[in-house]
């Protein structure tokens, strides 16, 4: 008879809002905080460049099933581009593949900003987590292999110019899922005819988490070194940089729920509701009970049904 092997770590559960680190991958940042936690699981909503700086949502526990929604919402971003060269990663850390002595005016990178605004179709980059034929896209690419990266349709809410000189211009953007600010610079470079790479790069929103939310690791660390040698005392101390699991779900349609009504649903059973205030249809909506999220379901025929349950 087989036994069930016990999982590693605590269940610790929650959203820790990072303040990714330059030159720190975004899988290495993932193990370094879910070390610190002792979590049993994470995970992220989004990765970050090693170049890339700001907001990286890690989920631990729980909050990992909240992970493809916060994934799914608009992103906010300011990076400057460097103009005169166009590199291999199209950013900085690349070797340049074209040049130019051009310079674009102020004037002419405005005259460009609503073609890149609204959807736009996009090729990502060749350094990138794309999967092409089973492969990611820089696997290929570490290997001198060009990869036929097929382009897409992205959306681009806002684009705008916060600072300008002869070398490089500022920008500030949101964006849906899936886009790459690496291809907006290289696409705008060729547009302006003088080539461009993103020289700095910082992630500053989330939906729903914002830069008042960020953690950074030296808080971490700090806060974990003065509570002292008891591991109790330290996870204590880290767990209170932790959001609560729902706050990845603001925005959702949201219905609160009884003790025995929530009984119901932990189960996985729907639970009707009542009273004239009671939506009568969602097809995506949370399910709260004494203010924790307690699943993600659909309401249908007065009832909440739920898909997906949380362990409280």
């Amino acid at each position: 008879m087989s036994r069930q092997r016990k999982k590693k770590g605590r269940a610790v559960s929650g959203w820790l809002v990072l303040d990714k680190p330059l030159e720190m991958g975004s899988t290495q940042a993932v193990s370094k905080v879910k070390w610190l936690f002792g979590a049993q699981k994470a995970g992220h909503a989004g990765t970050l460049d090693p170049l890339a700086t700001g907001i990286l949502p890690i989920a631990l526990g729980e909050a990992t099933k909240t992970v493809p929604y916060v994934m799914d919402g608009t992103k906010a971003y300011r990076f400057s581009v460097r103009w005169g060269a166009q590199t291999t990663t199209d950013d900085a850390e690349g070797e340049t593949v074209a040049r130019s002595d051009d310079r674009p005016s102020r004037e002419a990178v405005e005259a460009i900003l609503p073609d890149f605004v609204g959807k736009v179709r996009q090729t990502p980059p060749q350094f990138s987590a794309v999967k092409v034929d089973g492969e990611r896209a820089y696997a290929l690419a570490r290997q001198g292999e060009e990869a036929a990266i097929a382009e897409r349709e992205v959306e681009i809410d806002t684009l705008a110019i916060v600072a300008h000189d002869d070398q490089t211009t500022s920008f500030d953007v949101e964006c849906g899922k899936g886009t790459y600010v690496r291809a907006l610079a290289r696409d705008m470079g060729r547009v302006l005819g003088c080539f461009g790479h993103v020289a700095a790069l910082r992630r500053t929103f989330v939906e729903p988490f914002d830069e008042e939310d960020v953690v950074t690791l030296d808080e971490l660390s700090a806060a974990a070194g003065e509570a002292g040698d008891g591991e109790g005392a330290r996870h204590a101390a880290l767990d209170a940089f932790l959001l609560d699991t729902g706050e990845a779900m603001e925005g959702f349609p949201r219905v609160d729920l009884g003790d025995e009504q929530a009984q119901k649903v932990r189960l996985g059973n729907p639970a009707l509701l009542r009273g004239r205030d009671a939506p009568v249809a969602e097809d995506e909506a949370c399910a709260f009970h004494k203010d924790r999220l307690l699943a993600i379901g659909e309401i249908a025929r007065g009832a909440f049904r739920p898909k997906r349950v949380f362990r409280l």
